[in-house]
């Protein structure tokens, strides 16, 4: 007697967090910063030079004034000659902007991804004797060095 399998349904309701965020009462406000960050942030990356305008995040808007991140001095300084452009540019988008307020954010060229672990596994008895002897059959230099340094490591 067999019987077709049916896939199993999702028990969740589908709704991808993100849908859930914007019509949670303490999630929508978030999400409608976030939303204005990134539009914001869009009309400034299009006004710059797109090396500078990859490296910068508008970190705030607060009332005419935003701040903008970016990953080091030069950046800064580059920025910094163009904010008036930038924030007429911004105004023309529907953005009551004065001032946009440069802060360099050094962490942001930072990578926080883990090293993978060394997985080697440790020489068995039988690769040690065959160093050993090989050992004794090189001249000494560099390479009897370096058999020597593997050996001390993997016998201790």
């Amino acid at each position: 007697m067999s019987m077709a399998m049916t896939p199993r349904r999702n028990r969740s309701s589908g709704t991808p967090a993100l849908e859930w965020l914007d019509r949670h009462p303490q999630g929508a406000p978030m999400m409608q910063t976030a939303r204005e960050l990134l539009a914001v942030q869009a009309v400034l990356a299009g006004t710059l030079p797109p090396a500078l305008a990859r490296r910068i995040r508008v970190a705030r808007i607060d009332g005419p004034q935003i701040t903008v991140m970016v990953p080091g001095p030069a950046h800064a300084a580059r920025l910094r000659q163009m904010t008036e452009a930038a924030a007429g540019r911004i105004r023309e988008a529907g953005w009551p902007v004065e001032r946009i307020v440069v802060r360099i954010d050094a962490a942001m060229d930072r990578t926080w991804t883990e090293k993978p672990r060394r997985e080697a596994e440790p020489l068995g008895e039988d690769a040690l004797r065959s160093f050993e002897d090989l050992e004794r059959r090189v001249a000494p230099g560099p390479l009897a060095d370096a058999i020597g340094r593997l050996l001390r490591h993997h016998r201790s």
